[in-house]
């Protein structure tokens, strides 16, 4: 339980450390592209989710509508904003890659390496593949969610399981950004999120508190980067015996 309070308060000292001098100016792309796609996924739930609700409850459970209703809102919210999250770090990886590679210089001290238009495009294709990888992973168990999710009955549970997933998900996404820049792939990424699972839950609970919150959903993504880059050194140092 420890673990996963140390989690969430990595993730949320995110906050912080963003403000920090020489990290601000790293911040602003993820920002910009944060508000453009949030906002455009709560037009998306403005517009639709009543319709899709209608067609999701059977006609024979009004009668507990007042109860499956909420759950349904909130699987349909998890889809859009699940969705629309990993499109904004798809589009900006690499500047995620670059934040978090200056915010991990920032805890240890160390020079963060000069990146020049050759580097910036090899950044580009490997933080590219990696979010690819993330996405084909993510397919695997978005498909089986949203066939739950459209079953009646079923799909009670669905918005638990989305949660669930989601908060999983969030902490593979986010802690890949600085182990990437140590050198790790994905598959190393999901070893070091089962090894440090409660406390990588904890990251990725805060995620999804951020990710659910109009307005605090635009800061979730570079508050999510300083937090997991954060995370993923203090247990590294913690490997290697740093005080």
């Amino acid at each position: 339980m420890l673990s996963y309070i140390k989690g969430l308060s990595d993730c949320f000292s995110g906050f912080g450390l963003l403000f920090r001098s020489g990290i601000k100016r790293f911040v602003l792309i993820p920002f910009i592209i944060n508000i453009g796609l949030f906002s455009l996924a709560t037009v998306l739930l403005n517009d639709q989710l009543d319709s899709w609700l209608e067609k999701l409850l059977p006609g024979w459970l009004n009668w507990l509508e007042w109860l499956i209703l909420p759950l349904f809102w909130v699987a349909m919210l998890l889809i859009v904003y699940y969705t629309f999250t990993v499109i904004a770090n798809l589009i900006a990886a690499p500047f995620n890659s670059l934040l978090s590679s200056r915010i991990e210089a920032m805890l240890t001290g160390k020079k963060p390496e000069d990146i020049n238009a050759d580097g910036f495009m090899k950044l580009m294709l490997r933080t590219s593949k990696s979010e690819i990888q993330k996405i084909l992973y993510a397919i695997k168990w978005f498909i089986p969610l949203l066939i739950i999710t459209v079953i009646p009955v079923v799909n009670v549970a669905a918005p638990f399981l989305w949660i669930l997933f989601a908060v999983w998900f969030f902490a593979l996404e986010y802690n890949d950004y600085p182990l990437a820049n140590r050198g790790h792939f994905f598959e190393e990424v999901k070893t070091f999120n089962r090894k440090n699972r409660m406390r990588s839950l904890g990251l990725g609970t805060a995620v999804f508190i951020m990710t659910s919150i109009p307005v605090i959903n635009f800061f979730a993504m570079p508050v999510a980067i300083a937090g997991a880059t954060k995370l993923t050194t203090r247990i590294d140092e913690k490997d290697k015996g740093v005080q």
